[in-house]
Parts: C-alpha cells; structure tokens; sequence
C-alpha cells in the first residue's frame, strides 16, 4: 500500500465515523413514538403497582456507570413533581439485565413514556430533550383525560 492510498484509506474511515457520530448525536434524546400498542412490552413487572403514576409512568433504565443518569434522573422528577398523576420509576440494568433486550434498550439512559394501562406509547434513547419530553407527556396526558370522562 502506497503512502497516498494509506491517507486516502484514513481520510475516508475518519469522514465515516464522523457521519455515523452526527447521525447518533442527531437522534439521541429524541421522542419515538411506540409502533403499536399490541407489540409492545408489557410493563407491569417493572415495579410494584403503587410505584406507577394514574396517569403516566416515566421510567429510567440506568446502569451503575451511566455518566447522563443523575442528570436524566433529576429532569425525569422535576417533570413528575410537576403533575400530579405522574411518576417516575429506576430500574438498574445491572440488577436486571433480562430487560435490557426485552425493552430493546441499546443505551443508557433509555426512558420510556408508559399510559395509564403501563403501555409504552412514547421512548427516548439517551437523556430526553425537554420539549419532546413535554409534548410526550402531554399526549398521554390529553388522551388518559379524554379516556376518563
């Protein structure tokens, strides 16, 4: 290999990898909304039914070594303490790693937006951006008061 196709070879992995981090970086926080609630995991087991919130349910997948969780965790409670009917569970991937690939979650933090019926309706992959966060929310929140009357 010559010295030129060597720099060549080089430039290209770096101009790689570079569009692969942007394209992480681009989705990491955003909303995706669950395909259909039928395929969707059950998350009934993720805790006791009094750690559920009437409304909505935020639950954090966390690992011990997660440097974004206390952040994602203190965001996660400000947005519960502001609703009433809303709660947040932790669950420790450590200490459960069977729900890792149940939940399909490929990176720590993963937070999932549970209705009412703890359906997934909404997950975010990584640390979610607020105003998705809030716009979720309020989409369960809308829909589970519609629901009730």
């Amino acid at each position: 290999m010559t010295v030129g196709t060597a720099i060549a070879v080089l430039v290209g992995v770096l101009a790689l990898a570079t569009v692969i981090g942007l394209v992480l970086r681009q989705r990491t926080g955003r909303a995706r909304t669950a395909a259909t609630t039928t395929d969707a995991p059950r998350a009934d087991d993720l805790a006791a039914a009094e750690d559920f919130g009437p409304a909505a349910t935020l639950v954090q997948f966390s690992t011990p070594t997660c440097a974004r969780c206390p952040a994602t965790r203190r965001q996660l409670d400000a947005v519960a303490d502001r609703h009433e009917d809303v709660r947040r569970i932790e669950v420790d991937l450590a200490e459960r790693p069977e729900l890792a690939r149940r939940f399909d979650v490929m990176q720590t933090p993963t937070v999932l937006l549970l209705d009412a019926d703890r359906t997934v309706r909404t997950r975010f992959g990584g640390p979610p951006r607020p105003a998705e966060l809030a716009a979720a929310l309020d989409t369960v929140l809308t829909a589970g008061s519609r629901e009730s009357r």
